[in-house]
């Protein structure tokens, strides 16, 4: 949205994409407040599964896995306080990564030759990367994300009928169900920017947006954690941190310790 009467540090907006809240209304160095802060949760919880993850010794995917929700939510803070296009990029292309790594995570069990998967998508997303820093996708960008998501959701429906365990379900559910309520807050800030710009509250739904996706990748990440540990023999069970945060807890066979 147009900037408020506070001075910019950043300079004019250059970014393809601004969201549905004032710039600069809060702080000349931060030029959208909200969507900046709403990254917080999504690092706090992807350190929470990486010490889990290192503290139990998963598979170095899981812990790449957290690190890589760390440096999306960093990147997304970095864009939305300087709205400038060339920083766009450390939300964007972070997010394709993103989702390589979990097409890696989700079908990389069953993939008969080891090499060729993590090969391919390593080169996909350095050509991605390479491109993205050239060419302005704009729509296309959304496209080829969104195709990314759909192409996850058959193996992780095959998780959720092959396990058995209630709570493990259960977690597969939140998983379904912010991202479906963070999608619905995403479509609203942008179908009614201008209605919502004329409230004395604005609702910021692309900050709930953010908020809603850190669970949505803690929830996914623990899930696939805990599917991984059955296929592996680990016994897991779902437990809860201060009784909130759910986590994996395996007993791995002593020859594997």
């Amino acid at each position: 949205m147009e900037d408020s009467g506070i001075s910019s540090f950043w300079g004019p907006v250059t970014s393809t994409t601004e969201l549905c809240e004032e710039n600069y209304a809060h702080s000349s160095y931060i030029a959208e407040f909200y969507n900046t802060i709403s990254n917080i949760p999504c690092i706090l919880l992807a350190l929470i599964g990486l010490t889990n993850a290192l503290r139990q010794r998963f598979e170095k995917r899981f812990s790449v896995l957290h690190i890589s929700n760390m440096i999306l939510a960093i990147g997304s803070m970095i864009f939305h306080a300087t709205l400038q296009n060339v920083l766009q990029q450390s939300d964007e292309t972070p997010m394709v990564w993103e989702m390589l790594l979990y097409l890696y995570v989700l079908y990389s069990p069953d993939w008969h030759y080891r090499s060729t998967m993590p090969t391919f998508l390593f080169l996909y997303g350095a050509a991605f990367a390479g491109v993205h820093s050239l060419v302005r996708f704009g729509i296309g960008f959304k496209i080829h994300y969104v195709g990314l998501c759909l192409l996850c959701i058959p193996r992780m429906y095959k998780y959720y009928i092959q396990t058995k365990d209630v709570a493990a379900k259960r977690l597969a559910k939140f998983y379904v169900a912010t991202i479906f309520l963070g999608t619905i807050c995403w479509l609203f800030d942008r179908i009614f920017c201008k209605k919502l710009s004329h409230w004395y509250i604005n609702p910021q739904g692309h900050a709930w947006w953010h908020v809603l996706m850190g669970f949505n990748s803690y929830f996914a990440n623990t899930f696939l954690m805990f599917c991984r540990a059955q296929q592996l023999g680990w016994e897991p069970q779902v437990v809860h941190l201060f009784g909130l945060f759910p986590y994996v807890k395996i007993q791995k066979p002593k020859k594997q310790e």
